[in-house]
């Protein structure tokens, strides 16, 4: 190994020294992932993949609505609600983007199609209005994958039922996606 002339702070005795060899594991110079070894790429190769299947599930969705010519802003927030992913197709109105991460969050908290909300709500159960966070408009399905939601995608822009299919056929492209 070769010296890299730093100074490291090894947080045994709180001693410093210079760096004898180059030691990925402990050089302060090392770059993250050389430090992590290769525990920071395999991280790096997840992520890149687990972003790379979320914009095919938007594409999945884009090309539906395309399909239909309908204007819609479509949102995808992980298993915590938390948007990783929003496209707005052009001449969509503005109010919809709010309302499509409403929709996607709904569904990712309550691991069920915000659908269910629109028809307990038509069916006379009011009390749904009642749930802190659930949008009763269908167009949110969460995204599951091996019996757990990983995920949620929400549609607004056009008729809910409209809404709705768009964020199926998303959904249904996931196996595809997946490769399986």
């Amino acid at each position: 190994m070769q010296p890299c002339g730093e100074r490291l702070d090894l947080h045994e005795r709180g001693r410093e020294r210079e760096c004898a060899g180059h030691d990925p594991a402990r050089c302060a110079r090392a770059q993250p992932a050389q430090r992590r070894g290769d525990a920071g790429a395999r991280d790096r190769e997840h992520d890149e993949r687990h972003r790379s299947r979320v914009f095919d599930v938007a594409r999945a969705a884009e090309a539906e609505a395309a399909k239909n010519n309908w204007p819609v802003a479509i949102a995808i927030v992980d298993e915590g609600g938390h948007l990783v992913h929003l496209a707005k197709i052009d001449n969509t109105q503005y109010g919809s983007i709010d309302v499509a991460i409403q929709k996607a969050q709904t569904s990712a908290a309550f691991k069920r199609p915000t659908k269910v909300f629109e028809e307990a709500i038509a069916g006379g159960r009011n009390a749904i209005i009642a749930l802190k966070g659930a949008l009763p408009l269908e167009g949110g399905m969460p995204i599951m994958h091996d019996g757990k939601v990983i995920g949620a995608i929400g549609v607004s822009g056009v008729k809910s039922t409209e809404d709705g299919q768009i964020a199926k056929a998303a959904v249904d492209a996931l196996p595809r996606i997946l490769g399986k």
